[in-house]
């Protein structure tokens, strides 16, 4: 991939990763404070590893890995999920208001353990950068909230409750939800959802479609005109289903100067690849296959970033040979470079598009 008009950049930007579910793991035992080599070592890691989910994501990891900003999400299981997914699921729209305030006040408390900094605004991303800068290792972690299925919001009125709690991206579904159809769960936005996406816009938030069913997300583009993206989704050109994108929707999230986190779990790269396979039969090159897609739709490198979602129910086992936690995410911007991206291309995806975008798409402050 080449982009002429591009310069070049003689520093290397922060790296970002546009989804991580921190609150939900931590609140399950799997404190993400500890280096990746303790957490593992734990009751928590340990049983992990002992499902094929080796962890792969600590805060110091991300240090390691030069990640200075992630998505954090706020996520709460419902009561439906599948059996393999830990943690008591929601019932009522109450349970999961519950639960997401103590995500919420996780994060909160992690800020004031000085281990992450939240992000709210365009504001505060100059001095997180500035800290980042200056000793990688010693800066706080950035958190943008992000949550991801709507069913926390009691009502779309109470949307603006979440956004002076800090919320800023609201993903719509995971499965179905009040709101949308979801993964694996066709259908329409619901009245709550046309609803929301009013409210949505009212509040200055942003719309994540990721897990959106694909009725619903085109619903949600016709009623909602602000910032939006797909936190981490993949292409269905490589890799039927509806959990991801097909090559229509990456073009109207691009037609909304929106970016699109590739997601690293081994399925969702190589349909052909299932759990329990080595996770030596995905290389790199799967990742890049589904990036250089994604830039020919959009003819150019602004509109594709990461959003792993590393710890989102998978493990070291299923992600990419060359990967065993976050702190190897370097080594995808390397793979572009020897793909003969030029630096300023490969910086793109590995932060400045998810940068440039949170830039338009904060408050002020």
């Amino acid at each position: 991939m080449e982009n002429q008009a591009r310069p070049e950049s003689k520093r290397t930007p922060p790296l970002v990763d546009a989804h991580l579910d921190l609150a939900y793991n931590a609140l399950l035992g799997q404190d993400p404070r500890l280096p990746l080599e303790e957490l593992r070592e734990t009751d928590a890691g340990r049983a992990l590893a002992a499902r094929g989910e080796t962890p792969t994501v600590s805060i110091p990891a991300l240090r390691a890995g030069g990640i200075a900003l992630v998505f954090g999400t706020i996520f709460v299981l419902p009561a439906n999920a599948p059996s393999d997914l830990r943690g008591r699921g929601y019932a009522t729209a109450q349970e999961a208001y519950a639960a997401a305030t103590r995500q919420v006040e996780y994060y909160r408390q992690l800020e004031d353990d000085g281990d992450i900094r939240l992000v709210g605004g365009r504001s505060d991303l100059h001095p997180l950068l500035d800290a980042f800068g200056r000793d990688p290792s010693a800066a706080p972690l950035g958190v943008v909230p992000l949550m991801e299925g709507a069913d926390p919001i009691r009502t779309p009125g109470e949307l603006g409750h979440w956004v002076e709690q800090g919320v800023r991206i609201v993903g719509p579904a995971w499965r179905a939800t009040r709101y949308s159809g979801g993964t694996e769960a066709p259908g329409p936005l619901t009245r709550d959802g046309r609803d929301l996406m009013v409210e949505l816009g009212k509040a200055g938030a942003a719309l994540d479609t990721s897990h959106m069913a694909e009725q619903s997300f085109w619903d949600a583009l016709r009623l909602f005109h602000g910032p939006t993206i797909a936190s981490h989704s993949n292409c269905r050109r490589f890799v039927p289903g509806d959990r991801h994108l097909s090559d229509e929707m990456i073009r109207a999230i691009v037609d909304r100067d929106g970016v699109i986190g590739v997601v690293l779990y081994n399925h969702f790269l190589d349909p052909t690849w299932n759990a329990g396979d080595s996770k030596a039969a995905v290389h790199l090159d799967a990742v890049l296959r589904h990036i250089e897609h994604i830039c020919e739709l959009a003819r150019d490198t602004r509109h594709v970033g990461i959003g792993t979602d590393l710890d989102g129910g998978f493990g070291r086992e299923a992600i990419p040979a060359e990967l065993d936690s976050c702190a190897d995410l370097p080594a995808i911007g390397g793979a572009l470079l020897a793909a003969v991206w030029s630096p300023a291309e490969a910086s793109d995806v590995m932060g400045s598009n998810w940068l440039r975008w949170l830039a338009d798409a904060l408050p002020a402050t």
